[in-house]
């Protein structure tokens, strides 16, 4: 099973995530410019490093897509926020047939682990995504795993803080069972790149909206 977790500049959270991958799994750390020392902390840390130079957390996420060679793949923030050793559950639904994509909704493990205007955004998002797709999710969160074949072939476009939904809108498209599982979400180490001010969840929602604005694709069922 392979974790694939986003990086820039996540120097002080790394020990504590990848400490937390589940023994015989491989975290595939994506690179997206840091410039802290990251990659050499992750190496060390028995990691495999991703360099992808384009900025943009989707580019950073289909990087390692891209690079894996594992049935299932996870998805991880890379600050601490979430702990990747909850993603066991996830990968056994979707082993067992149950789900064709699983995603963690966040359950904020303390008062400031989650700001305002990043729920704000992230609940704008969802009714959106209802709307959309008729899917009932709470949570357009980053922790999800899927199979690596059928990910490939949504053809997934975003390379910005789109890709998480548009991955979401096209599996709803093409009729996969997509399931919610809660995770406590801690108080992440640093500033969030995506949302850590108003400007940046702003930023992230105009994202979003263009991928929902997305023609509604043909169904193809997941085998």
């Amino acid at each position: 099973m392979d974790v694939v977790l986003p990086c820039l500049d996540e120097a002080e959270a790394l020990p504590w995530v990848l400490e937390r991958i589940p023994p015989g799994w491989r975290a595939l750390v994506v690179d997206n410019g840091s410039a802290d020392g990251s990659p050499d902390i992750a190496r060390a840390l028995g990691a495999t490093v991703v360099a992808e130079p384009r900025r943009g957390f989707g580019a950073a996420c289909h990087a390692g897509l891209l690079a894996s060679d594992a049935d299932v793949v996870c998805f991880c923030d890379c600050d601490a926020s979430l702990d990747p050793g909850l993603l066991v559950p996830f990968v056994a639904e979707v082993a067992a047939g149950r789900a064709d994509l699983v995603l963690g909704r966040r359950r904020p493990a303390t008062r400031g682990a989650w700001p305002p205007h990043a729920r704000a955004g992230n609940l704008a998002l969802s009714r959106m995504l209802r709307r959309r797709t008729g899917l009932r999710l709470h949570d357009l969160g980053p922790m999800r795993a899927a199979r690596r074949e059928e990910l490939l072939g949504l053809e997934l476009t975003d390379r910005r803080s789109g890709y998480p939904l548009q991955m979401v809108v096209r599996a709803a498209d093409a009729g996969w069972r997509v399931r919610e599982r809660d995770v406590p979400y801690l108080p992440r180490a640093g500033r969030s790149k995506v949302t850590g001010t108003w400007r940046g969840t702003w930023h992230a929602v105009r994202d979003m909206r263009a991928v929902l604005a997305e023609p509604v694709r043909e169904k193809e069922r997941v085998a």
